[in-house]
């Protein structure tokens, strides 16, 4: 039998080739104009979707245009501005907590490495990923949100359930140089096709080659082929 890592490796670059070419167009949907927003919008953005996230930025971001703005903002008021927002309690306080942070630490500055980012209030890997690729053109890991692990697990690329461990095993079966580009395409294919409840598999380009395939027949995941 062959090494299981090379096999998810080759499913890795099948499954990148194919979503590249199916959304040549994926992008992060997030609207920002500058780093902090980015920050602001991705710790808005657990567990909420991103279209809702957007309707509500649009608003605050007129309201509040710096972290000086946000650490200084009334916690009641900012809450109810995010009260459309799941959590938005919490991600009222980790908004305001991590702004001051910045204030007074980072010279109101959003920082640009991992363990900086992850300090703040409300920062994880995915959050800290997310404003290092966009906001600083720095890619340390893998984003891991619910349609990277969803998919990642379907097609075959990690047996782990818990985001840390999952970007783990993807960082060692995806090239560095499509780290970033993988989250985009899982996301793009995960909200078209791959969906949580309903996956249209008989429509998937990743049909023939996902061991979760409901269609009736058997994948071998180092070559590919189905029988």
């Amino acid at each position: 039998m062959g090494d299981p890592l090379d096999a998810r490796d080759t499913q890795a670059t099948r499954v990148l080739d194919r979503l590249a070419e199916a959304y040549p167009d994926a992008a992060i949907s997030l609207r920002f104009s500058n780093r902090f927003e980015l920050l602001v919008a991705v710790i808005l953005s657990a567990q909420c979707t991103d279209q809702r996230v957007n309707s509500v930025t649009a608003d605050l971001f007129e309201t509040y245009s710096t972290p000086a703005e946000f650490a200084e903002a009334d916690q009641e008021t900012l809450a109810e501005q995010l009260s459309s927002i799941t959590y938005y309690n919490n991600k009222a306080r980790y908004v305001r907590g991590a702004a001051r942070r910045i204030v007074d630490e980072h010279d109101g500055e959003v920082p640009d490495s991992m363990s900086a980012l992850t300090d703040l209030p409300g920062v994880g890997r995915k959050t800290a990923n997310v404003v290092l690729q966009h906001g600083h053109d720095v890619v340390e890991g893998i984003v891991v949100d619910t349609h990277v692990r969803r998919l990642s697990r379907r097609l075959g690329l990690t047996d782990e359930r818990y985001p840390e461990s999952i970007e783990a095993d993807l960082m060692d079966v995806v090239a560095r140089d499509r780290w970033r580009e993988y989250t985009r395409l899982c996301i793009a294919h995960g909200r078209a096709t791959c969906t949580a409840r309903s996956p249209d598999c008989g429509e998937c380009v990743l049909e023939d080659v996902c061991p979760s395939s409901k269609l009736d027949h058997d994948i071998d995941l180092a070559s590919g082929e189905s029988w």
